[in-house]
């Protein structure tokens, strides 16, 4: 039974590399090629492939992106595609997990698919799938501020926007995001969320909690210098005296 495989990069030249190389294993069948991510998940969905050959760097949706758009038991057997970045690379290494280097290698390539074949055959998907989950919260984790929010979610890995956040409440070693509706628990400490939220317009105002100022409505003094912040959903946030004075200071600024 042939391997069935999808090229997912946005530059010709790479694509046809691996293609000339796919097409002449008479083990691997070629399914389709990907320019971009959005097209790599419709793709993936409609094609299941056994193996994909995934770009890291693409603009719009990237290849962390593009799993992370897709649950996790649909995951096929990932050998990502990478110019030299030696933060990916040192993470790819530590996870076990399979690359290839542009400018690449023909001989780096055969490798990829032999090792993607014995992954296959011995049908260790659900081992690789552990591997990329724990890769995707590395990355994640490392990051200076949050591009995007990867969370597990019912056996799927949810991928958001912080700016879909509402506010985030500590919950010990995690953070509880509230987002409309849903709630998502993320292993991560309150201070370091506040320093990944700290230029998307998150402003700690407790202890506790932190605040999309995009959803705050009322402002409502209370007794002894506390007061509460109202949101557009109805939630209401105790403002206490520690983090008042930086509330003040950005009501000023903003007139």
């Amino acid at each position: 039974m042939k391997i069935r495989a999808l090229i997912v990069d946005d530059e010709p030249p790479a694509r046809e590399l691996i293609a000339t190389l796919l097409r002449g294993d008479p083990e691997v069948e070629l399914v389709g090629e990907c320019v971009n991510g959005r097209k790599a998940v419709a793709a993936i969905e409609r094609l299941a492939p056994d193996l994909v050959f995934l770009d890291v760097q693409m603009p719009g949706l990237d290849g962390f992106g593009v799993l992370a758009s897709l649950p996790a038991e649909r995951w096929p057997v990932i050998i990502f595609v990478t110019a030299y970045e030696e933060h990916a690379v040192r993470a790819f290494e530590v996870h076990a997990l399979d690359y290839v280097l542009k400018p690449f290698e023909y001989d780096r390539l055969r490798e990829a698919v032999r090792r993607a074949r014995t992954e296959i055959t011995q049908r260790h998907g659900a081992s690789q799938q552990t591997r990329l989950l724990a890769l995707l919260e590395d990355m994640q984790s490392k990051a200076q501020s949050w591009d995007r929010v990867v969370v597990r979610e019912a056996g799927r890995v949810t991928y958001g926007h912080p700016a879909e956040i509402d506010w985030v409440e500590a919950e010990g070693n995690y953070v509880c995001l509230h987002a409309g509706p849903k709630t998502y628990l993320l292993r991560e400490t309150m201070h370091a969320a506040e320093a990944r939220l700290l230029t998307r317009k998150f402003l700690r105002v407790s202890r506790s909690a932190l605040v999309n100022l995009e959803r705050v409505k009322e402002w409502q003094p209370l007794f002894h210098g506390d007061s509460v912040l109202l949101l557009k959903d109805g939630t209401r946030l105790t403002v206490s005296r520690v983090y008042r004075e930086s509330l003040d200071r950005l009501v000023a600024q903003l007139g």
